[in-house]
């Protein structure tokens, strides 16, 4: 195996012209992590908050962007068991959520997972951060359960789409904000009911619903607080939720990710069943790194996850 490999690799903070294609050297697995060979990597809005100096973690630098990943262990290290050089993975890189844009990248072995069979490589670097999001908004933090009533903010937005289909799947009756032209993607997703986006008409909703999942923020948020019931619960992955504003007795909270194994491991299995549906956009090669960051902050591209593939 050659010692260098190719990574994107930043010197300073700033836009996307500071992403540049590098020869690096190939890194060793320190304790309770593997090294992955890269064959797909997601790209998300965190990897361009990280890039702009934006980063609520210390990010020193020089530094690669990119968490989302899935390839093949080529070395695994101290304390690592259950993983063997040779296996399929896909997960996060580390709890800094860097070093993904790489043909090879370190990974902690408990943010990975074994990549399911009939996951491909590029569908399993799309799931990690953002469908593992919406997990933990609806079940480890709202704890949905069936027959309950849930307003996912975003619906037709990457981590919204898997909140509106991971809500559908617990049992519960699902409310999703899209517009007129994403309506019917979103009900295809799940959604019982549609609310257009801008939530200007929404009085017939007051204290209707045991969860709001928040993918959005701002005025949708806000608007939101009188739709919950009393008791009920509101999770946001964008802001932290304005507690004098809401009704009393609803819990509520900013829910910052945390990936983990099983977890990775009950949606790999989802989705390998096709019982949740990934959405891959764009598919770049990591030379286009820069393009991609645009594409998140703005340039036009397809829906669904930007993915690229050393």
């Amino acid at each position: 195996m050659s010692t260098s490999m190719q990574a994107v690799q930043i010197e300073k903070f700033g836009g996307p012209d500071v992403l540049e294609l590098r020869q690096l050297a190939i890194p060793t697995p320190g304790e309770g992590e593997v090294v992955v060979r890269v064959k797909a990597a997601g790209v998300g809005p965190w990897d361009t908050w990280i890039r702009a100096g934006k980063s609520v973690l210390p990010q020193p630098l020089p530094l690669t962007p990119g968490s989302d990943i899935a390839g093949q262990v080529v070395a695994v290290g101290p304390g690592v068991t259950g993983i063997m050089e040779g296996d399929e993975v896909f997960g996060v890189t580390n709890r800094r959520f860097t070093d993904g844009y790489a043909q090879y990248a370190r990974a902690r072995a408990d943010m990975i997972a074994a990549k399911p069979a009939g996951l491909g490589f590029e569908d399993a670097a799309s799931l990690p951060v953002i469908a593992v999001t919406a997990w933990q908004m609806l079940h480890e933090f709202a704890g949905v359960k069936a027959g309950q009533r849930v307003l996912v903010l975003g619906g037709f937005g990457n981590v919204g789409a898997y909140a509106v289909q991971l809500a559908r799947l617990a049992g519960a009756h699902v409310v999703a904000t899209a517009s007129d032209a994403q309506a019917d993607l979103v009900r295809a997703f799940g959604a019982n009911e549609i609310i257009e986006r801008n939530m200007d008409r929404v009085d017939a909703y007051s204290a209707s619903f045991d969860a709001v999942i928040d993918t959005v923020g701002g005025a949708a948020l806000e608007r939101s607080y009188a739709l919950v019931r009393p008791s009920g619960v509101l999770v946001s992955a964008v802001q932290k939720p304005d507690g004098a504003l809401l009704p009393r007795n609803v819990r509520s909270d900013f829910l910052l990710v945390r990936v983990e194994t099983g977890i990775l491991e009950t949606l790999g299995r989802l989705a390998a069943d096709h019982q949740l549906e990934t959405r891959v956009g764009e598919i770049l090669p990591l030379a286009d790194a820069r393009r991609a960051h645009e594409m998140i902050e703005g340039a036009p591209h397809k829906p669904g996850k930007i993915v690229l593939v050393p």
